[in-house]
């Protein structure tokens, strides 16, 4: 009788080892290799619509460590490991916001340090080329936005294939912006939803530094839109497991 106690004990120890070797095994793979996000706007509809929960891949451009310590949000210094690539135009990017660095936002970078962005007439051209092929698809109405949207395929030269919206009623004669240069060691961002996004056109360049990681998989998406009865119709199944282009 007196062995049960020790043996009790035992089982306790292991389970709780087994939990802290879980947690430091989850906290190193959130640092240094995937990462996930919840979207909660519809700047990047329809890439990316709110609800939508990615993983990210962080150590593509290097790992950054953290730069605050969690719970009392005081600043640590950081570092950054090396990077597997650089981003470049067309990839969607996790960083944080340079307004309120304790915010993570995320944009499909359209220019990098060197390059001069500009919209005319409401497409873009870098370095006077355009983002790529534009074909119009079709228009809609979104009842969330309360607007008629049209859709645009953009094919870029190295393949990438993605949809932009724009507000149907948007003048897109009088659309344009720059051109600017963007500086070496920054990036210029923009949401797919051209008109319904904050982005480098308002709040300016983003800091390579500030880049957490490119986004990777939909691995979960939820429609709060669609009552809780329907709760079989929450589940957006069709972008489960969904790679992000």
């Amino acid at each position: 009788m007196t062995k049960k106690p020790a043996r009790n004990k035992g089982i306790v120890r292991e389970y709780a080892e087994a939990i802290i070797v879980a947690l430091i095994a989850a906290f190193i793979l959130r640092i240094f290799v995937v990462q996930a996000f919840r979207i909660p706007t519809g700047s990047m509809k329809d890439t990316l619509l709110v609800g939508d929960f990615l993983l990210v891949n962080k150590f593509i451009y290097g790992v950054r460590t953290p730069d605050r310590i969690p719970f009392i949000d005081v600043k640590i210094p950081h570092f950054r490991l090396p990077a597997v690539k650089d981003p470049k135009p067309g990839d969607i990017i996790v960083f944080k916001y340079p307004l309120d660095e304790k915010l993570d936002y995320i944009k499909r970078c359209m220019a990098i340090g060197g390059q001069t962005i500009e919209v005319r007439k409401g497409f873009v051209y870098v370095d006077g080329k355009p983002e790529g092929k534009y074909e119009f698809i079709e228009q809609k109405y979104d009842p969330v936005e309360g607007e008629y949207i049209k859709y645009y395929k953009v094919t870029r030269e190295n393949g990438k294939v993605y949809t932009i919206r724009r507000y149907a009623r948007i003048n897109m004669e009088n659309d344009n912006f720059g051109p600017v240069k963007v500086p070496e060691g920054y990036l210029f961002g923009m949401g797919d939803n051209r008109d319904n996004s904050a982005d480098s056109r308002s709040w300016g360049f983003i800091p390579r530094d500030n880049i957490l990681g490119e986004a990777l998989i939909i691995y979960f998406s939820w429609d709060s839109h669609v009552p809780l009865y329907k709760f079989y119709k929450k589940i957006r199944f069709r972008r489960l497991a969904k790679l992000i282009k």
